[in-house]
C-alpha cells in the first residue's frame, strides 16, 4: 500500500496545465494528463480520494461497466450523494486521475461524499493495491481481448483480487459460475448478487454456453438481492429483497436492463436503510445510456442509435435488442488496442437477423474481416468504405429518410461520435 500524504500543490498545477493542454490540442479524453500526474506523484489518487466520507466503488468485469457506472452515480445522486467519477469512460487509472484534474481545487480536494469509478479489469489490480475500495460491483467474465487478459480463468483472478481488497461490500452476478465463485475467496466483506429470473436466462447466454462448455450457471444459486424477472424494450421488472417494482426506462436494449439490476442491488448495498425508495425508482427511469451504449442522436430528423460492440455476447445481445426491421444497419469494426487486436470472436457471432434486410455499410480497419463474415451468414452488404468519416458520410446521404443503427467497437466509435458532431449536437466527455 503506497503511503498517504496530501497531494502536491505543485503536481495539481502541472497536471491542470497538461489537462489544459491537452484540450487546446482536441484531446479532452485523453489519459495523457494523468499520466503525468501519476509520473510526478505515484501516490496522488490514493491521497485524493481517502478524503472521500463514504469512500470509493469499483465497478469491473468484461461487459457493462460504462453503462453500469453511470446508472449507479445517476442513482446515488438522486439520494442527495455527491458523487466523484470518471465520466469519460477512460478505465484505467490514468484515466481516472484525468477526469479527478477536472475537478479537484487547489488544496486537492474532492467536492464529493463518494466515488463510483469504472476500472479496466486488470488496470483495477493495480488500483485496488494502493487504494481499498469500500465496495466493489462485479458483473461478469466473457471471452474478450484475449490478446491482452488471456484465458478467461485469468480474468476471473483479476476479479477475485478486485474483491479480495474490498473492504467492506462486494456485489456478484448469480448467474456467472465465475463471479458467482469469488464469494468463496471472501471473509469480512458483506456479499450481495444480482440475477435473472429462470425464464430469463436464456436471454443472456454465458461464455460458456457459446462456446459449448456447459451451462456456466451456478448450480445452488445464492439468493438474489436484486432480482430481473420482467424484461421489454425499455421496461423492466426487478424483485428487490421481498418487493417487486416496475419502471419503465430510458435506457433500451437487454443487457442495459440487466445493467440496471446490477446498478440497484450496488446502491442498495452501498446505502442500505437509507435508501428512498421512491427517489430510487425516479432516478432508475430517468438514467441514460452512456455514450455510445444503445446512445441515440438524431441527424436529419431521423434516430442514429450507436451500439457499442467487442465480444460475442454483447454483439449478439445487441442484435437481438436492436431489430433489423425498419432500420438502415452500418457496421464498423476497428481492431486498435483499446478494441482488442484478435476480430476472431466476431465468428462466435450469428449475423442471421440481418439476412432479410441486409447491411447498408461496413466500415473500420477490419471492414473485409466484417464482409466476409456476413457473406457466410448470408447477409448481403450495400456498401463498404474502410475510411469512417467517409463511411459515415455516404451511410447517412443514402438512407435520410429512415431510422439508423450502427454497431461498432470502441475505437469506431469515438470516431463516429466526433464525426457526428458535424452534423448534430453529440454531448462531449471530458
Amino acid at each position: 500500500m503506497i503511503r498517504l500524504r496530501p497531494p502536491r500543490p505543485a503536481t495539481i498545477v502541472l497536471g491542470k496545465a497538461a489537462r489544459a493542454l491537452t484540450r487546446l490540442r482536441g484531446g479532452s479524453g485523453s489519459a495523457f494528463p494523468g499520466l503525468v500526474v501519476e509520473r510526478l506523484d505515484p501516490s496522488f489518487l490514493a491521497g485524493v480520494l481517502a478524503q472521500l466520507p463514504r469512500g470509493v466503488v469499483v465497478v469491473s468485469g468484461t461487459n457493462g461497466k460504462t453503462t453500469t457506472t453511470k446508472m449507479v452515480v445517476e442513482l446515488l445522486r438522486g439520494q442527495g450523494l455527491r458523487v466523484f467519477t470518471n465520466r469519460s469512460g477512460s478505465n484505467f487509472t490514468r484515466g481516472v486521475v484525468a477526469s479527478m484534474l477536472g475537478e479537484i481545487g487547489p488544496t486537492g480536494r474532492l467536492n464529493a461524499d463518494i466515488a463510483v469509478l469504472e476500472l479496466d479489469e486488470a488496470h483495477a489490480v493495480h488500483f485496488v493495491r494502493a487504494v481499498n475500495p469500500q465496495y466493489s460491483l462485479l458483473l461478469n467474465v466473457m471471452r474478450d481481448q484475449l490478446d491482452r487478459f488471456g484465458e478467461i480463468d485469468t480474468t476471473a483472478g483479476l476479479l477475485r483480487t478486485i474483491a479480495e481488497h474490498t473492504t467492506e461490500g462486494v456485489v456478484l452476478n448469480r448467474e456467472d459460475s465465475r463471479v458467482a465463485a469469488i464469494a468463496d475467496s471472501l471473509s469480512t466483506q458483506q456479499v450481495k448478487y444480482f440475477g435473472l429470473a429462470p425464464e430469463l436466462r436464456s436471454h443472456f447466454p454465458s461464455d460458456d454456453e457459446l462456446h459449448g462448455a456447459g451451462s456456466g450457471v451456478v448450480s445452488q444459486q445464492p439468493e438474489a438481492d436484486v432480482l430481473l424477472t420482467g424484461l421489454g424494450t425499455q421496461q423492466g421488472t426487478f424483485r428487490m429483497g421481498a418487493e417487486e417494482i416496475s419502471s419503465e426506462l430510458t435506457v433500451n436494449g437487454a443487457y442495459n436492463i440487466y445493467n440496471a439490476a446490477a446498478a440497484l442491488a450496488l446502491v442498495r448495498l452501498v446505502l442500505g436503510d437509507d435508501t428512498d425508495r421512491g427517489a430510487l425508482l425516479a432516478s432508475l427511469r430517468r438514467a441514460s445510456p452512456a455514450f455510445g451504449r444503445g446512445e441515440s442522436l438524431t441527424v436529419g430528423g431521423q434516430p442514429v442509435d450507436l451500439v457499442l460492440v467487442k465480444n460475442p455476447s454483447g454483439f449478439r445481445l445487441g442484435l437481438s435488442s436492436f431489430p433489423a426491421e425498419g432500420v438502415a444497419t452500418m457496421i464498423a469494426i476497428n481492431d486498435n488496442y483499446a478494441d482488442g487486436r484478435d476480430m476472431s470472436w466476431l465468428w462466435d457471432v450469428g449475423f442471421e437477423s440481418l439476412a432479410h434486410k441486409g447491411v447498408a455499410m461496413v466500415s473500420g480497419v477490419r471492414t473485409y474481416d466484417m464482409a466476409l463474415r456476413l457473406s457466410y451468414d448470408g447477409v448481403s452488404i450495400a456498401a463498404h468504405e474502410p475510411d469512417l468519416g467517409k463511411a459515415l458520410d455516404d451511410f447517412l446521404a443514402a438512407h435520410p429518410d429512415v431510422p439508423k443503427r450502427i454497431f461498432c467497437t470502441y475505437t469506431a466509435m469515438l470516431a463516429l461520435r466526433k464525426r457526428l458532431g458535424t452534423y448534430t449536437e453529440v454531448e462531449a466527455f471530458n
